[in-house]
């Protein structure tokens, strides 16, 4: 019964480290080289956890809170631009499901893994100073970013629920943007693939998971300069893992759809907005996502 209990357990926190749901619109988007952007940033999420049907578990959900500091800073490597960004995230939340009849809830709050993301026009922008980003106007750009997740947050080896991995990670991804001619619309697709190292330390056991490949896809239109409103989608498959060696039946394969929109509220800040919700899921979170987040940009003689 014990052990039956903690597996219920296990699988109800996992819904706070489903990474691979994020939609990022204009994610490659280009700013002049020497741009610096602190942002600010916070989210709500409630839904239901969709669980291995063989397991006795009914009526999962979550509500998790997440608050995120972060800062972007566009560069010139060989030519190109590119950009660096850190950001630490701070999430709290509760989670509960019935197990055999016994309701069953959780708490957890905490620093969570920290990461770092490199990104690099490879194909339609050079670097450019202010004067010259001025005149610029975008026609299809191709970029390639890696992100890498470092674990630094709170982990507690004797608890099966934590807000840490102690793992890391590391997406690589492609993406391209294209500007419809004539027209306020800008295509986005990316493709990535999220990789795991193992958690040694488990309850004194080994956790593996399966890369995960997400996909993205955004049509955004510029309502006026600095303003504008993007519809999301994703697709998400793998992610299986396993404890020392015994596989779970707890493949992804899920996708959400989504609204941003985004807008000038002075010369150097701006607010963001965003809205989506699961269009289909298989294992994990079935969530709602509302988001705020505040921009202030600075440097590069703006």
């Amino acid at each position: 019964m014990k052990r039956s209990f903690a597996i219920a357990v296990l699988i109800l926190g996992s819904a706070i480290g489903l990474d691979a749901q994020q939609l990022e619109p204009r994610a490659y988007s280009i700013s002049p080289n020497g741009v610096n952007i602190a942002n600010v940033s916070y989210g709500y999420s409630t839904g239901d956890l969709n669980f291995d049907p063989s397991l006795p578990i009914d009526e999962g959900s979550a509500q998790i809170s997440n608050f995120v500091a972060s800062y972007v800073r566009a560069i010139n490597v060989a030519g190109r631009s590119a950009n660096v960004a850190l950001a630490v995230p701070y999430v709290w939340g509760n989670l509960q499901g019935i197990y055999l009849g016994t309701f069953t809830e959780v708490y957890r709050s905490g620093l969570t893994d920290s990461f770092a993301r490199f990104s690099v026009n490879l194909y339609g922008a050079k670097a450019m100073k202010l004067k010259e980003f001025a005149a610029y106007r975008q026609r299809t750009n191709i970029g390639a970013s890696v992100v890498v997740s470092a674990p630094l947050g709170q982990y507690d080896p004797a608890k099966l629920i934590n807000v840490g991995t102690n793992r890391w990670a590391f997406k690589p991804e492609v993406g391209i943007s294209h500007a419809l001619k004539s027209t306020r619309l800008i295509l986005d697709g990316y493709v990535g693939v999220w990789l795991y190292t193992a958690n040694t330390n488990f309850q004194g056991r080994t956790r593996t998971q399966e890369p995960i490949v997400n996909t993205q896809f955004h049509i955004s239109y510029d309502i006026k300069p600095r303003m504008w409103v993007a519809f999301d989608a994703n697709f998400f498959r793998g992610g299986q893992t396993s404890i020392d060696g015994v596989v779970r039946d707890d493949r992804q394969r899920n996708s959400r759809l989504g609204v941003t929109f985004s807008a000038p509220i002075a010369k150097r800040q701006a607010i963001r907005l965003a809205y989506s919700d699961g269009a289909i899921t298989r294992i994990g979170g079935d969530f709602k996502t509302i988001s705020v987040a505040y921009q202030y940009l600075w440097g590069a003689g703006l």
